[in-house]
């Protein structure tokens, strides 16, 4: 339980950098920590798929992205002016807001007990999670799935312009 609470405040401590990291580069690497303390998290919860996944799509293949669109934008040209005192204000206000709700939505949550007899060693596993994937939530697994094909295909019409056509 000790490395529960200091594999959590890590996570938290991380995630606090990516926001208050001025250089770009500095947040995507503390964001990737993060992910890799999430991950940590998913190995704790006995979902050794979901830490794999969580490592190769986020970790890998999105901070990967984020790296390239960083180094690509001119951020010397780009640098937005420094805030004032009423958007610091509103900013304050609002994440204050947010941890108010998500204090009492954390309060009124039922955890439920989990006993020798209800445990189940295979829960975070693969077969145990294809099954409730495929057998329960197979319609939204198919929706996904045209979404992210309406989405490839919609990127590459974007990406393939001729030469003469209009930017939008």
């Amino acid at each position: 339980m000790n490395f529960w609470y200091f594999l959590t405040a890590l996570t938290l401590l991380s995630a606090l950098m990516v926001v208050l990291s001025k250089n770009p580069i500095h947040s995507v690497l503390y964001l990737v920590f993060t992910f890799f303390c999430i991950s940590g998290h998913y190995v704790l919860l006995n979902a050794q798929f979901l830490m794999a996944v969580n490592i190769v799509v986020y970790a890998g293949a999105i901070m990967v992205l984020f790296l390239f669109v960083i180094m690509m934008m001119d951020l010397r040209k780009n640098m937005p002016d420094s805030k004032n005192t009423l958007t610091k204000l509103a900013g304050a206000v609002l994440g204050g807001t947010l941890l108010v709700i998500m204090v009492a939505a954390t309060r009124k949550m039922d955890l439920g007990q989990v006993t020798p007899e209800t445990y189940s060693s295979q829960t975070g596993m693969v077969e145990s999670l294809g099954k409730i994937l495929y057998r329960d939530y197979v319609l939204p697994f198919e929706l996904v799935s045209v979404l992210f094909f309406v989405a490839m295909v919609g990127a590459v019409m974007l990406g393939k312009r001729e030469a003469g056509e209009r930017n939008f």
